[in-house]
């Protein structure tokens, strides 16, 4: 991990936006395309309302790769990444050349996880617009997670902590509604992007963060892994980095 990048709550998005913008601008030059990730929840809400409106993309130069989605929710349901995604992104931006969405209802999970990798694994991203969650997860990779396979997209099953979060921040009515499965993809194939912007608000999310950046780097807290990739940067406001006891990150 290059540095992590202190900004205040209102300046976050737009930071962690103009980082990302940076890096599509310069493989739309050098490729003549770009192929990110995009992540989805409350974290990356003001992210994205940023991205959206960065100025000088070739927005039809650029194709869009989901990171996870719940098995067996609908896209009409709220809490439907892809449904996320259309409303505060694809939609708001002109037309992509693609977009690969994860179709958590598909019929055979299993088979839409081979679908996606073979699309994936046939380019290079460009640039992972990632957070990480209340247990450390990064994706849907709950810990312990899986550092070693190689499947671009995997099932993995949710973890209590991570299901209660979803509850907790409004998507569903009940923990019993939270789906225990999802489709994510896989740690090894969010570290081969070339350049990754992690955004992480809220003190709600501090433990994390400083098993993250402080703790050891281990299946059990996921995005640790993340200081491993040589050009990762993680943005934060002043609660998520609380717990920290190192704040040598850089301000904006």
């Amino acid at each position: 991990m290059e540095r992590f990048i202190f900004a205040d709550a209102g300046s976050l998005g737009a930071a962690a936006a103009g980082e990302a913008g940076q890096q599509i601008l310069s493989a739309i030059r050098s490729r003549k395309q770009a192929d990110i990730i995009l992540a989805t929840g409350t974290s990356q809400l003001k992210t994205l309302d940023a991205l959206v409106t960065f100025k000088g993309i070739d927005w039809s130069k650029v194709t869009m790769f989901h990171l996870d989605e719940y098995i067996g929710l609908p896209d009409t349901h709220k809490a439907s990444f892809r449904k996320y995604l259309r409303e505060q992104f694809v939609a708001r931006v002109p037309k992509l050349a693609a977009a690969h969405f994860v179709c958590g209802d598909a019929p055979d999970p299993e088979a839409e996880c081979r679908r996606l990798g073979q699309l994936i694994s046939a380019t290079t991203i460009d640039v992972a617009l990632v957070g990480i969650g209340e247990n450390g997860h990064l994706a849907f990779n709950d810990p312990p997670a899986d550092f070693d396979t190689e499947e671009p997209y995997i099932i993995v099953n949710l973890d209590e902590r991570c299901r209660r979060q979803q509850l907790g921040e409004g998507w569903f009515s009940s923990f019993e509604d939270v789906p225990s499965r999802a489709i994510s993809m896989g740690i090894r194939q969010i570290l081969k992007s070339r350049h990754i912007v992690c955004s992480v608000p809220d003190q709600r999310k501090a433990e994390a963060v400083r098993n993250t950046l402080e703790g050891p780097v281990l299946p059990n807290c996921p995005a640790s892994i993340l200081r491993t990739h040589p050009s990762c940067r993680m943005y934060l406001d002043e609660p998520a980095a609380s717990l920290l006891k190192n704040q040598k990150g850089d301000e904006r």
